[in-house]
């Protein structure tokens, strides 16, 4: 079965259940850059297909950075004199900044206040902090949370361990016929928030089980690991690999309801960034230029690497007020925009997997198709006045400067109208993939 096949196969009921019950048990887990949350996640999405997981021991170079020591906690609270918590990460896992160093003490409101954070804004919600390089400890709290402390004194305790231990990354590896590879990667490092970043792992989760048995001409390479020191990790181990990335796509913010975001690689016109221009046409969608901020596409298109990898997200960060709070929650989220979300990755790919550069083995003239029974072969899911008119584009545009995601984009036609209209050209004998003696 081809990815085309596949799409044209799949239940979106079924798609949005499956999702969804990967979606409610690996929402809560308390995932940071390293720690065991992070191995239950993937044990979880390893239910659905299986996933290669790799440990890279702290202290390991990677590129200009070091795989961090291993957090992980055990309690993290605040009380008042009568020992009543107050806010405590057992309530919620943004409660603790991540990566907070271990604490316990006794402390006056004016000493706890510079390890408060909370949102003035949105006093209903709870921020996502975190202190990876800092030596420091907090809590984050909603702002009406925070007016209720009262005046203390607190105990304070931060009973966390941060010591020697792993990085982990997981990949899962669908061979294709040639050696290229199209990269598909969501992070893994936030804790308790569903669309930044449970919807991501849900989603790929879903393909994973999907592409098994697929045939493919290219490697689908799929990575779950922490943003940027993942990605930084993987590539600083996967050299060779990394060499061979053809196309690649990180996905985050995928059941939010805002349309499609797509953000483009650094080059700007990679296969990928192509794919995407022919797919979401016709959708609400919006594209973005490449930035150096971002998630890992930012790694993956460093000058030094510079791959053709782009992003797909619903909501972009910062621009919607849920983002990195306690509101990016079940509730803000949809199964079914997340079912919509994998079958635009889907078509991505599949655009990907089709395109090709094609030649007119009959370049002089347009070729007589009636006589080869085209026109009778133009039934199916497909529309047919779409195919028919693809006849003629491709034919025009097969001089070996065109691949069929470029003459897509100058038809104004579907990729699939394109690549059916191609496949059927081929069985004809009127086109091949090398120019015409």
């Amino acid at each position: 079965m081809r990815l085309t096949e596949l799409r044209a196969a799949l239940d979106a009921a079924s798609l949005a259940d499956e999702i969804g019950a990967v979606l409610a048990d690996i929402f809560p887990l308390a995932r940071s850059v390293t720690g065991g949350p992070n191995r239950a996640t993937i044990d979880r999405l390893s239910e659905l297909a299986p996933w290669t997981v790799t440990e890279v021991a702290s202290g390991t170079p990677v590129l200009d950075w070091v795989v961090p020591d291993e957090w992980n906690v055990r309690a993290a609270w605040i009380a008042d004199s009568t020992g009543r918590r107050l806010v405590d990460v057992a309530d919620h896992p943004l409660h603790l900044v991540g990566y907070s160093r271990p604490f316990r003490g006794q402390l006056s409101r004016d000493g706890l206040d510079p390890h408060l954070h909370s949102l003035p804004d949105r006093p209903d919600l709870i921020p996502y902090r975190t202190g990876y390089y800092s030596d420091g400890w907090g809590f984050c709290l909603s702002e009406r949370q925070r007016q209720t402390l009262g005046n203390g004194p607190f105990e304070v305790c931060v009973d966390v361990d941060l010591s020697p231990g792993s990085l982990t990354l997981a990949s899962a590896a669908h061979p294709g016929e040639s050696d290229e590879i199209v990269l598909v990667t969501t992070h893994l490092c936030h804790p308790a928030m569903a669309n930044d970043n449970a919807s991501g792992l849900a989603v790929i989760a879903v393909l994973n089980r999907l592409l098994a048995g697929v045939e493919l001409r290219r490697e689908h390479r799929l990575l779950v690991m922490p943003g940027t020191s993942g990605a930084i990790t993987w590539l600083a181990t996967h050299r060779d690999d990394a060499d061979r990335v053809a196309a690649g796509l990180v996905l985050t913010g995928l059941g939010d309801p805002s349309p499609w975001t797509y953000k483009r690689s650094r080059a700007g016109d990679r296969v990928m960034d192509r794919a995407a221009d022919a797919v979401l046409a016709g959708r609400e969608a919006r594209f973005v230029d490449f930035s150096p901020y971002g998630y890992d596409e930012r790694q993956f298109c460093s000058p030094g690497f510079d791959l053709g990898v782009g992003r797909l997200t619903r909501g972009v960060h910062g621009e919607y007020p849920e983002y990195h709070t306690s509101g990016d929650d079940l509730a803000f989220v949809s199964t079914e925009r997340m079912v919509e979300s994998l079958l635009v990755i889907l078509e991505l790919l599949d655009a990907v997997e089709r395109n090709h550069r094609p030649y007119n083995q009959l370049p002089h003239g347009e070729p007589q198709l009636g006589k080869r029974g085209l026109y009778s072969l133009t039934g199916g899911a497909i529309d047919s006045a779409s195919v028919e008119m693809a006849y003629l584009w491709v034919l025009n545009l097969a001089d070996g400067d065109h691949d069929l995601l470029s003459i897509a984009g100058r038809s104004g036609l579907s990729m699939d109208a394109i690549a059916e209209a191609a496949r059927r050209l081929t069985e004809a004998g009127l086109l091949d993939s090398s120019p015409p003696v």
